[in-house]
């Protein structure tokens, strides 16, 4: 409470607070208008199915509920997100990429511009294929069959407007996100995935209340909330600190003493992209099932595929995305923290880990700590992951798929990850100027 006071009486602190509401308020409104040569009652019908669950229900969990509305953001910030991870990825095989990364903040602007025109690309196949699947009734995006048609004046004309208004939809989040991030307060692009998430909240826990004893269950996912949000920030805020010792230099006729420092090693290295990744892929199935035949074996596939990887809450269905969950934080560890390149920058820089050669050596150490440290964080985001699933099958029963995306893991550690990013930010910005009004009483 003191810091939001302190916020309050700095102008430059509060004004970027201000501007940071105020765009997130834009996007919310955005979510609410409707791209043209929709039928709002089709609309309507589709987004009480979604609430079903199904592949939609995670969908329109990044887009703040804008999916369902087939709103102007409706896309929300994932195709940027994608295009991210895309061009991380591609950094590892790419040299070009390699060498972009290398080139500090001028190969990081060529990365960016590229990212940006990778998310423009995304825009256009994701809002391509949603017209088309919503065309259909959405498929089997819903949790069931459908024969609504959200586009009924279905030609090309109309196709090109709905797919040009997805895609400056999403481009002009994009440049929002940026605005925030530069003019603003916090990451952008985080804050934004935030409002999202946290906007589906209420209405999960209006389902959770309008259950039977709905008081008494609200009240025991409340307490299982905190204390899973305290396990959260427990884990969040936990690394290894490999100490780093710096040999003494000789510049011109000084000599400069050896410095010490540490290399910060996460828990959670990962943060909330493996679940984002394995969600995907386990999805990915139950959309390649909707052009399987229609009887014979393609019915029994489909069929077994609805029952247990488009149910949320199929024990099944969590088993197999707990083990997703731990390969992919494996997978994408090792992209964000390459031992090589690390032990290779601390050789060049004149470092060294204190009992450990220079070289093959330091490699191999941080190689060994990272894999020992990245267990305990996988096996943590499978749990935060699955456990709000389970409780909500236990007091909501069968019906509760569609209440566990909006209040599972993923919701919370995002939540939490991107809250705690943001406070670290405020109070920077508060030191730097407690440090200037320090210095300006100083030379007076």
């Amino acid at each position: 409470m003191s810091r939001i006071g302190n916020i309050i009486k700095v102008p430059d602190l509060r004004n970027k607070v201000l501007f940071t509401v105020f765009m997130l308020v834009l996007y919310r409104l955005g979510s609410y208008l409707p791209v043209p040569g929709v039928d709002l009652n089709a609309v309507t019908a589709i987004e009480e199915q979604a609430r079903e669950g199904g592949v939609l229900a995670f969908l329109q969990l990044f887009s703040g509920g804008g999916l369902t509305r087939f709103s102007l953001f409706a896309l929300g910030i994932m195709p940027y997100i994608t295009a991210s991870i895309i061009m991380q990825i591609l950094t590892v095989v790419i040299p070009k990429l390699q060498e972009w990364q290398q080139q500090g903040a001028v190969g990081q602007r060529k990365t960016t511009q590229w990212t940006r025109y990778l998310t423009i690309g995304i825009s256009v196949l994701q809002s391509t294929g949603l017209v088309f699947l919503f065309h259909n009734g959405g498929g089997g995006l819903t949790g069931g069959q459908s024969n609504l048609d959200l586009v009924p004046n279905f030609n090309p004309q109309t196709v090109m407007l709905i797919v040009l208004t997805f895609t400056a939809g999403s481009a002009l989040l994009m440049w929002m996100g940026e605005l925030i991030t530069n003019r603003g307060i916090g990451n952008g692009m985080s804050l934004i995935i935030f409002c999202s998430v946290v906007s589906t909240l209420p209405g999960a826990f209006s389902a959770v209340y309008s259950a039977e004893n709905g008081t008494v269950k609200v009240a025991i996912f409340s307490a299982f909330c905190l204390v899973l949000l305290v396990f959260i920030v427990f884990v969040e805020q936990g690394q290894r600190r490999i100490p780093v010792q710096f040999a003494k230099r000789v510049v011109g006729r000084r000599m400069y003493a050896g410095q010490s420092t540490y290399i910060p090693l996460k828990v959670n290295q990962a943060g909330v992209v493996p679940i984002i990744f394995a969600s995907a892929v386990i999805n990915l199935p139950v959309l390649l099932s909707q052009v399987l035949p229609a009887d014979g074996w393609g019915a029994s596939v489909s069929s077994w595929i609805n029952d247990n990887l488009a149910n949320t809450i199929n024990p099944f269905y969590l088993f197999v995305l707990g083990l997703l969950i731990v390969g992919f934080t494996y997978f994408y560890t090792a992209i964000a923290f390459d031992p090589v390149q690390q032990a290779d920058n601390l050789r060049k820089q004149g470092g060294f880990i204190p009992g450990i050669r220079p070289g093959p050596q330091t490699e191999s150490y941080l190689a060994k700590v990272l894999n020992r440290i990245t267990l305990p964080g996988a096996i943590f985001i499978a749990i935060l992951a699955i456990s709000p699933t389970v409780l909500i099958r236990f007091l909501l029963g069968p019906q509760a798929s569609s209440v566990a995306y909006a209040m599972g893991g993923t919701s919370l550690l995002i939540a939490v990850g991107v809250a705690l990013e943001t406070m670290k930010q405020v109070d920077s910005q508060l030191m730097m100027r407690n440090y200037e009004g320090f210095l300006s009483t100083s030379s007076k």
